[in-house]
């Protein structure tokens, strides 16, 4: 009974010291991570992205593979994103596409909880979206409005565009701007996007626009966008546009309107 109680002892004492050590050195268990306050309202509303990085740095180290499944170099394939003209290089991760890579650095702000609003374990399920519970959260609390706003259909039925913008740009010009000088000249002002640069560049190649207007698009639906006031807007509201707001949401708005 001595030897074991011993050893009891023993074990007792490496266990607090390796917790001592631990402490010491600031490092969190995984537990008290995933808890953390910074997953939860409303300290995600102000986290940093070098507070998100603390612990998901991997999100930027991690690169594509040089070899799909198959075999087949991804030096040799495109991937969907680099068909288009204005994506320029290798390529790339899907975080490191929004983050840090030439073309969005340019054109976009997004921070880390633009997108990721906290992830609560009490609202994840493990099941598939088929079996799980509808009222449950997966993917760490993306909402999927947030990607449809760069990520939706391009909506000719309501801009006065005969068909898809491909098959018909020649018409106007090959530039949005022939109609968009004049037309919803109040756009682009949210905490997440460079407006000042969208529209220049917008100017001189309309694929800027038509990137985050139908150009990358994951949905079947557009996003209904705010519609924001402009200087010779009608009085007139089409019918399409009378239950839409008037403001971008308030975690995204500018000081400048």
């Amino acid at each position: 009974m001595k030897f074991v109680y011993r050893i009891g002892m023993a074990v007792l004492c490496l266990t607090l010291t390796l917790n001592v050590l631990s402490a010491s050195k600031n490092e969190k268990s995984y537990t008290d991570a995933l808890w953390d306050p910074i997953h939860f309202k409303p300290a995600i509303d102000n986290a940093t992205d070098d507070q998100c990085l603390a612990c998901h740095q991997e999100i930027l180290d991690r690169r594509v593979h040089k070899h799909s499944p198959a075999g087949v170099p991804a030096s040799e394939t495109l991937a969907w994103y680099q068909t288009l003209d204005t994506y320029q290089g290798e390529q790339e991760t899907f975080h490191r596409r929004h983050l840090v890579t030439p073309f969005s650095s340019q054109l976009m702000k997004l921070k880390c909880n633009t997108c990721h609003q906290g992830n609560d374990p009490r609202e994840e399920t493990a099941n598939s979206s088929a079996t799980g519970n509808p009222d449950l959260t997966q993917r760490k609390h993306v909402d999927p409005e947030i990607c449809l706003m760069c990520h939706g259909q391009f909506p000719s039925q309501i801009m006065g565009v005969p068909g898809p913008w491909l098959d018909n740009a020649k018409v106007f010009g090959d530039s949005c701007m022939t109609c968009h000088a004049a037309i919803r000249t109040t756009r682009h002002q949210v905490n997440f996007l460079n407006a000042e640069v969208i529209e220049k560049v917008g100017q001189q190649n309309s694929d800027v626009c038509f990137g985050c207007h139908g150009g990358r698009a994951w949905y079947r639906i557009s996003y209904p966008y705010p519609r924001h006031s402009w200087p010779g807007a009608a009085e007139q509201v089409p019918d399409w546009a009378k239950d839409r707001p008037t403001e971008s949401d308030e975690r995204f708005r500018t000081s400048q309107k």
